[in-house]
């Protein structure tokens, strides 16, 4: 399990040092001038030199990408000045010399060009948001998929079970920002009047009187869109399951010994049919929390997608480039984790 764990780290290492090596490259690739966002066009070139020096901006494109590598991890090198202390806020492990010091720290993701906050401030404020979205549509896809599975599976070829296999092939195929384009036209404004959704909205509005107010019908619209994969994903999985599980012999010596259909299906089929479905569902939630930038977008759902499209449209590289570190890192966990969860619903895997 160690060398398991040690591996998988490594692995999950160079994953997002060649993404961070990607995005930057592309990023720089862009047209734009960050410190005109920053400062404006009519500045004088004084004030434009101090901010490209401060930024790092004025070096060749590698040394950027190497300081840009010692911000943003957490054992680096730095000038043992107050300055510095304040930026990074930094734990000094071992002095070097009177300007160099070895120090251990919360990455630094730096700050955004066009509202000057902690990128990390940003990322924690729209978290949240990506998050209970993710978690709503997780559990909706969960229920309904495991619902349909087993229904479709007990009723194989039948008019149900083959209209449940076509759904969940058209939902799976179906692309996220078309589907919540479509959904949020036809429920949140064509239907508006008879389904009381919102066209756009968050999970916190703010009142003027009774000050932030949870609004949970905001989230109905965009939980539903992001839940139709991973609910196709579930009814397919929990259907061949199941259809494997009946046809052992533990199942048939079950229904001898007398036992009622039901126990038979939930006790004994469905507890031993769900091992693939809880893995799917493990790796399902950590692509939502991540993957629903164009679903935020369209739905004006307060998350970590819409600030990122955002950010690449206002060409911020630092919120740009803060998000997709954070998405890759939440990507390498969740990997890790599920198949140490595998590992342990299924006695057979074994990790070394």
């Amino acid at each position: 399990m160690i060398n398991f764990l040690f591996k998988r780290t490594g692995q999950g290492i160079l994953v997002l040092f060649g993404v961070v090596i990607v995005v930057f490259l592309l990023f720089n690739a862009l047209p734009g001038d960050p410190v005109s966002l920053m400062v404006g066009q009519r500045t004088d070139v004084s004030t434009r030199e101090a901010i490209m020096k401060d930024l790092g901006l004025d070096k060749p494109l590698y040394l950027q990408f190497f300081i840009y590598l010692n911000d943003i991890s957490p054992i680096s090198f730095h000038e043992n000045t107050e300055e510095n202390k304040n930026k990074y806020e930094y734990t000094p492990v071992y002095e070097f010399s009177q300007k160099t010091v070895f120090v251990v720290k919360t990455p630094y993701l730096r700050r955004s060009f066009t509202t000057g906050k902690k990128v990390s401030e940003i990322i924690m404020e729209h978290v949240p948001g990506s998050f209970w979205l993710a978690v709503s549509a997780m559990l909706f896809a969960t229920i309904v998929g495991i619902t349909f599975g087993v229904v479709a599976s007990l009723t194989q070829n039948s008019i149900w079970d083959h209209s449940m296999i076509v759904t969940s092939i058209f939902g799976f195929s179906l692309p996220s920002f078309f589907a919540a384009i479509l959904i949020s036209w036809l429920f949140g404004y064509k239907l508006a009047d008879y389904t009381g959704l919102n066209l756009t909205g968050t999970l916190w509005v703010t009142d003027p009187i009774f000050g932030q107010k949870l609004v949970l019908k905001n989230l109905i619209l965009p939980a539903f869109t992001l839940g139709i994969r991973p609910l196709s994903i579930i009814v397919q999985l929990t259907r061949s399951s199941m259809l494997d599980v009946l046809s052992q012999d533990y199942i048939r010596t079950a229904h001898a010994k007398g036992l009622q259909n039901r126990i038979v299906i939930y006790r004994h089929a469905l507890k031993n049919a769900l091992n693939p479905v809880i893995t799917a569902i493990s790796g399902w939630l950590a692509s939502l929390i991540t993957g629903s930038f164009f679903v935020e977008y369209i739905f004006s759902w307060k998350g970590l997608g819409k600030i990122t499209i955002e950010s690449v449209s206002k060409l911020d590289f630092p919120v740009v480039m803060g998000s997709t570190i954070f998405v890759a890192t939440i990507f390498v966990i969740s990997n890790v984790l599920v198949d140490m969860l595998y590992a342990a619903l299924d006695p057979r895997v074994r990790l070394e």
